[in-house]
């Protein structure tokens, strides 16, 4: 009765259209009252979940990320990948594929990458005569690549989720994940990431003859030059270190992951305040806003989700979604694609947060069973996540893009299949190929990390 009152009260709510954290709390509370515990306990379940000092880390990253997108990072960033593959066919798609990936390192926020790249970049590529669905999914798509880089608050969230499934699941120990181990997991299928959609973007705009003039002419920019690509390059290397400055400060030691996000912030106030003079005072207090604003969803969201675990904990949800898939098959392969294909099924309904917290405390000691770390799933949970970004009807980064663009979902969901195919090559890479996403932390670290 407990768990039919969780999950059908849950399902409704998400039908009616209550934002997830709101859906999640109600329906414990619910189950909290069929069960007769006392309200007190969910409020201290929700209160410890909270009450955790590593996610300082999270409006540090957030507001570093608003600093840079007020503070004309993304202009010299975008400057620098026009300057490097402008002059290719289908140019300002490779250069935004670039630039977003670039920024998604600076920004570490999908959405935020969205907002800035694509408030400039779309409506650029339609006057070039780009297509809008083309401008806004090679947009969209480039810009999941924040969710692996070292500035992405998802990674603090990840590593919450997965120490609280550490204990030793049918002799295999689970003990949590570094943070700066994520932070370089992240790094080769990032740049796959953006190799595949560059390939997606140019085969795209040479089958369209992208650019196409009104009187159905086809122009391509002219290389600048080397020099060019230097003066670009220089400018751009300030916004750039920031990225350099957590990976240092982490993985030498300096710093904690929270310590590392307050000094990223102080850096960005520096440079987007002091040397660049790009955020004024309003400004400055419009990001605060909205990091305080994020920071307050994220973190409702993790008290929630804190109250969720407690509830499937006490019905015993883990022990029966595994007992299941085991016995449904005994292969690893097998059963890492269907943890995938659940995963991308949850990302479709599930916003990012939500997902990590909710899934990873019941996947993560099954993944263990077959042999993947948690630095491994880490990455696979990610990149799963951010395929549910740009697919509808929750699909927040491409609501962004389309909005932008003033195009339907549909319409641009069409062209997205290169994109696609381009993440779930990604997500099948760090689930059977371990080395993928597991080399450059061990090579950093000098010891295995699995």
């Amino acid at each position: 009765m407990e768990l039919t009152i969780l999950c059908l009260s849950f399902v409704l709510l998400l039908v009616l259209g209550v934002p997830v954290a709101f859906a999640i709390g109600l329906s414990c509370l619910a189950t909290f009252a069929v069960e007769s515990v006392p309200l007190a306990t969910a409020v201290q379940m929700m209160v410890s979940g909270m009450n955790v000092f590593s996610f300082l880390a999270i409006p540090f990253f957030i507001f570093s990320g608003e600093l840079m997108l007020h503070g004309g990072i993304a202009d010299k960033i975008m400057g620098l990948a026009r300057s490097m593959v402008g002059h290719w066919r289908g140019g300002l798609g490779l250069a935004n594929v670039v630039a977003s990936t670039l920024f998604g390192g600076v920004s570490g926020s999908p959405v935020a990458d969205t907002s800035a790249m694509g408030g400039v970049m779309i409506p650029m590529m339609k006057r070039e005569g780009y297509s809008t669905a083309y401008a806004v999914n090679v947009t969209t798509h480039a810009s999941l690549a924040g969710a692996l880089m070292p500035t992405s608050h998802n990674m603090i969230i990840y590593a919450f989720a997965a120490q609280a499934a550490s204990g030793v699941i049918d002799g295999h120990v689970i003990s949590g994940v570094s943070i700066g181990d994520l932070m370089f997991a992240g790094l080769v299928p990032v740049f796959w990431i953006m190799v595949c959609m560059l390939v997606a973007a140019y085969w795209q705009a040479v089958r369209n003859g992208y650019p196409k003039r009104p009187d159905g002419s086809s122009m391509v920019e002219r290389f600048p030059g080397w020099a060019a690509v230097l003066r670009a390059f220089v400018a751009a290397v300030p916004g750039l270190l920031v990225v350099l400055i957590i990976l240092v400060c982490v993985m030498g030691g300096v710093a904690t992951a929270t310590e590392a996000a307050a000094i990223a912030v102080g850096y960005s106030l520096m440079l987007t305040v002091v040397i660049y003079r790009t955020v004024s005072r309003a400004v400055l207090v419009r990001a605060l806003a909205k990091a305080s604003k994020t920071t307050g969803v994220i973190l409702l969201l993790i008290g929630v989700s804190n109250m969720l675990r407690w509830q499937m904990a006490y019905l015993e949800i883990p022990d029966a979604i595994e007992a299941v898939l085991l016995h449904a098959t005994q292969s690893p392969w097998l059963m890492l694609l269907y943890i995938n294909i659940i995963q991308i099924f949850l990302g479709i309904f599930l916003d990012m947060a939500a997902h990590i917290l909710i899934t990873a405390p019941l996947f993560l000691p099954l993944a263990v069973q077959m042999g993947v770390g948690p630095v491994q799933f880490g990455i696979m949970l990610l990149l799963n996540c951010a395929l549910g970004l740009v697919h509808p009807p929750v699909g927040t980064v491409q609501f962004i893009g389309c909005a932008i663009g003033k195009i339907s979902i549909g319409e641009a969901t069409k062209s997205a299949w290169p994109y696609y195919l381009a993440i779930f090559v990604a997500i099948n890479l760090v689930t059977y190929v371990p080395a993928f996403s597991t080399w450059l932390p061990s090579l950093i670290s000098g010891r295995p990390v699995f």
